[in-house]
């Protein structure tokens, strides 16, 4: 169970950085570019398991070029850094999303890669009623002992018209702001020093157990 739940919230960080690249009009179409897209990055995955225990910087290398062309980088980095974001220099930004990214990779890679089993179920899309550039997607991830696992991704539009997702909650918790958390946690103790902060980001992501979090929801 415990493996279970590792594997899916390292899979969820995973997935908090993966976009749809689809001009969807509908729900329904939305919900199957999400379904399409999810499928093929967890067959990715599991393709490249074997390579993680072989060469980690292999793997590394591997997932990034699946990822790069379907992330927005520079709205996720401000999305975590928060008020903080317009204290930085672009230089910093640049840096920080360098760290974000890698540091996921080095903290949830063995927990994804030694996951047992599992299953994803993309149930339905709901374009936001007020703002038709907002929508949620619900899914679920069936362990091979059969427990389930809600998981929500929140998708946004770009000015292109391409959906792409911007968070993701599993069980309750929101990734992204336990992220911007732990980032408000660090800044007041580095008492504003944004450099340090992103200088230690790796650590600060170590140190953070959303699978706790996960527990206590």
């Amino acid at each position: 169970m415990i493996r279970m739940k590792s594997g899916l919230i390292a899979l969820a960080v995973m997935l908090f950085w993966a976009s749809m690249p689809a001009a969807a009009q509908t729900e329904e179409e939305l919900r199957q570019y999400v379904d399409r897209n999810t499928q093929q990055l967890v067959d990715k995955l599991n393709a490249e398991k074997g390579l993680y225990e072989e060469d980690a910087e292999a793997f590394y290398a591997s997932m990034e070029q699946e990822l790069t062309d379907f992330v927005d980088f520079r709205r996720i980095a401000a999305r975590v850094m928060g008020r903080y974001a317009r204290q930085s220099t672009p230089e910093q930004r640049d840096e920080f999303v360098a760290k974000f990214k890698r540091s996921l990779f080095d903290s949830y890679a063995q927990a994804l890669v030694s996951a047992d089993d599992f299953e994803i179920k993309v149930k339905d899309a709901t374009i936001n009623s007020g703002n038709a550039d907002r929508a949620s997607v619900q899914m679920e991830v069936i362990s091979a002992s059969g427990s389930r696992y809600p998981v929500t991704y929140s998708m946004y539009k770009t000015n292109e018209g391409r959906w792409m997702m911007e968070n993701v909650i599993v069980e309750g918790v929101n990734i992204g702001l336990a992220f911007r958390d732990r980032f408000t946690q660090e800044m007041e103790q580095e008492r504003g020093e944004i450099q340090a902060v992103i200088d230690g980001w790796g650590d600060a992501i170590d140190s953070l157990d959303l699978e706790q979090e996960v527990d206590q929801s």
